[in-house]
């Protein structure tokens, strides 16, 4: 066992794990971050994507170890206080983004990361930004246009 230091949602977390856990294993079965799924378990299929240290990173092939001295974001973390959606999960509602959400997490981790660039997008563009995710209910078509809006949205709010 190895201890290691991280935060965690922006809450400190010293914890020991062993040198062969997944962070995925991490965050979904020993800190109940449920939005945190497990689907292929070889990094293609997206549904383990968090944030660490502000990029989208496949969690079942991320060593625990590896989050040491690291900032891990999930999808519990972008919880507001008053229950409010944050822009991005709105926008994943609104345009039927969302259906068994299975894959839904992994893609809005993915998708405050393309936000946070701050840079404009083609529908291309983030086509392939998205590929690592596997969606087999939405066809894509609603997701990107969930992506497409956000981008927008995020350049008006930063008056581009």
């Amino acid at each position: 066992m190895t201890i290691i230091n991280m935060t965690v949602n922006g809450v400190p977390r010293q914890m020991a794990v062993d040198e062969r856990e997944s962070l995925a294993d991490t965050l979904r079965n020993r800190l109940g971050l449920t939005s945190v799924k497990k689907g292929c378990e070889v990094g293609e299929c997206g549904a383990c994507t968090v944030l660490i240290d502000g990029k989208a990173v496949d969690t079942c092939i991320y060593l625990s170890l590896w989050a040491d001295c690291k900032s891990i974001l999930t999808v519990e973390g972008l919880n507001r206080p008053d229950g409010e959606l944050t822009p991005i999960q709105r926008a994943f509602v609104e345009e039927a983004a969302v259906q068994c959400g299975f894959c839904t997490p992994g893609l809005i981790m993915t998708a405050v990361e393309i936000v946070g660039t701050g840079k404009t997008y083609t529908r291309e563009e983030l086509r392939r930004l998205i590929s690592g995710h596997l969606c087999r209910c939405t066809g894509y078509q609603n997701i990107l246009n969930a992506m497409e809006r956000i981008v927008e949205e995020a350049h008006k709010v930063a008056g581009k």
